[in-house]
């Protein structure tokens, strides 16, 4: 625990309202007008019109930006964190952007997916032509970053490989990666949770396995109406047990990572509903999302950033510092400069993380 404490100038807050053309008629029906954070050092109110790099922070799932923006008990939120940084001269003073990506499956990887949204596109292509129209930023992608945890984490370091024409620098914070480990020991889980919503409902007795694992598509990964009905539930409660909402989670993935528009609920799953058995065919559509798996195919784009930073605490409960070090190990392989640490600490709670990313960044992006 911290005492929390004034640090010099605290900058100031923006909330913009932004209409979006690409989210519009998304096929969540998300909302496509949404309130948009803008952080301004207090440099920004100088006499000089000067210019800022930006940050962009991705935050993980079930966030969104205004989030980073509310209080905290005895810690910093990530403006009260850049201003006392900035303050204590630790960090060159940057713009620092919070958008909002959060879906009715709980998030989004920051990814484009015919089952979500183009949220990729939603960053690139409006978000940051609207910031840099809006204010005094330094509008190229050498004075751009983005940075985030978890799946914010996933989508910075994708970003790179896959925008880098938009970002100078990432920082990724126990991104997802290795997905063998990080969804793989998590579906079981979410097997029983879709069980629950399964239709006839058990009953003791007799049980033909081979009958059972072969109906309505589930080899293929399809929907046998179970998925579609523990959503509905779940839309109607304000309140999600631990397990449903990683059920939630893994659901999101396999929209985000195995979208299909003529399938039910528009994805299919890795695992045979009944069966549980992992169809191999879907889960080569997840692995090629993998960041460890892509850093080979864009390795000159990976090249092109000004900096890489990964870190991740070595006891994440969700094995991710396992993906974070065959990440770090595979950046090395292809002789891409960047930074990696690791530190005592699981995915919780790890926002203090910042204070060694944000500087980076802002010296990545000066």
């Amino acid at each position: 625990m911290a005492l929390k404490r004034p640090h010099g100038p605290t900058g100031s807050l923006v909330v913009l309202e932004h209409e979006s053309s690409i989210l519009a008629d998304n096929p969540l029906g998300d909302p496509h007008v949404r309130r948009l954070a803008v952080w301004l050092p207090a440099q920004y109110d100088g006499g000089a019109r000067r210019r800022f790099p930006v940050l962009y922070d991705l935050v993980g799932f079930t966030g969104s930006g205004l989030a980073h923006v509310a209080w905290k008990p005895f810690a910093d939120n990530v403006p009260e964190r850049a201003a006392r940084l900035i303050h204590e001269r630790k960090m060159a003073p940057a713009i620092i952007v919070f958008p909002d990506c959060f879906t009715a499956l709980g998030g989004n990887q920051y990814v484009n997916s015919p089952a979500i949204g183009r949220y990729a596109d939603y960053l690139v292509r409006e978000i940051v032509p609207f910031v840099d129209r809006e204010f005094r930023t330094l509008a190229s992608r050498e004075h751009r970053g983005c940075f985030g945890k978890s799946s914010g984490g996933y989508g910075a370091i994708i970003h790179g490989m896959k925008y880098a024409q938009h970002w100078g620098a990432i920082a990724n914070h126990s991104g997802d990666a290795y997905f063998e480990l990080v969804y793989g020991h998590d579906w079981p889980n979410t097997l029983n949770e879709l069980a629950k919503h399964r239709r006839p409902k058990r009953s003791a007795g007799p049980y033909d396995a081979r009958a059972e694992a072969s109906r309505a598509g589930l080899a293929q990964g399809l929907d046998d109406g179970r998925v579609a009905r523990f959503l509905a539930s779940a839309w109607k409660n304000e309140k999600l047990s631990h397990a449903e909402g990683h059920c939630l989670m893994n659901l999101c993935m396999a929209a985000t990572y195995d979208p299909d528009p003529g399938a039910p609920n528009r994805f299919r799953v890795p695992f045979n509903l009944e069966s549980g058995e992992r169809i191999e065919a879907r889960w080569r559509r997840w692995r090629a999302n993998d960041p460890i798996n892509l850093v080979a195919r864009y390795r000159k784009n990976l090249q092109r950033l000004r900096g890489i930073y990964v870190d991740c605490g070595w006891r994440d409960q969700y094995h991710i510092h396992y993906g974070a070090r065959i990440l770090s190990k595979r950046l090395a392989e292809a002789g891409i400069a960047h930074r990696y640490e690791e530190f005592d600490d699981n995915h919780s709670d790890i926002d203090y993380r910042m204070d060694v990313s944000l500087p980076f960044l802002a010296r990545a992006l000066g």
